[in-house]
C-alpha cells in the first residue's frame, strides 16, 4: 500500500473508479455494444444468406439454361419431323394431283378422238351424201331424164362402190 501512497495513488479513489468503470462499462456493453454486435451479427447473418441465395440462383439460372437450351433442341428437332412430314404430304398430294390431271387430260383427249371420230364418220357422210346427189344431178344431166327413185339409188350404190 506504501508503494500505492508513493505513486500517489489512493486506493479508496481508485476502488471508486473501479465501480465507476465497471457501471460505465456494464451501461455501455448492455445499450450500446451488445446491440451493435448483435447488429453486426445479424447482418453478416443476412450477407451471408444472400450470398448462399445467389449462389442457389446461380445454380438455378445455370439449369434453366441447359433446360432452355434442351427444349429449344427438341423444339427444332421436333420442328424438322413436322417439316419433313408437310414435305412428304405435299410431294404426295402433288404427284396425286398430278396424276389425277393426267387421267382428265387423258380423258379429256379420249372423249375429244371420240367426237373427232364421230365428226369424221358424220362428215364423211354428209361428203357421200352430197357426192351421191351430185352423181344424181349429173346422172339425170347425162341422161335428161329421171329415172326412178328405186333405180336412182342402185345407180348411185354402184358408183360410190366403184371409187
Amino acid at each position: 500500500m506504501e508503494l500505492l501512497k508513493a505513486f500517489g495513488v489512493n486506493y479508496k479513489i481508485l476502488i471508486a473508479q473501479l465501480i465507476n468503470f465497471s457501471i460505465l462499462f456494464f451501461v455501455l456493453y448492455k445499450f450500446g455494444y451488445k446491440p451493435i454486435f448483435q447488429f453486426l451479427e445479424d447482418r453478416r447473418k443476412r450477407i451471408k444468406e444472400g450470398v448462399e441465395m445467389a449462389e442457389k440462383m446461380e445454380i438455378a439460372l445455370s439449369e434453366a439454361l441447359a433446360e432452355k437450351n434442351t427444349i429449344i433442341a427438341n423444339a427444332k428437332k421436333e420442328a424438322a419431323v413436322v417439316l419433313e412430314k408437310a414435305d412428304e404430304i405435299a410431294n404426295k398430294r402433288k404427284g396425286e394431283m398430278v396424276e389425277k390431271a393426267r387421267e382428265e387430260i387423258g380423258h379429256v383427249i379420249n372423249q375429244e378422238k371420240e367426237k373427232m371420230r364421230l365428226e369424221k364418220a358424220q362428215t364423211l357422210k354428209e361428203i357421200k351424201d352430197e357426192i351421191a346427189d351430185l352423181i344424181a344431178i349429173s346422172l339425170e344431166k347425162i341422161l335428161e331424164e329421171k329415172v326412178d327413185l328405186s333405180k336412182d339409188k342402185e345407180i348411185i350404190k354402184k358408183a360410190i362402190k366403184n371409187k
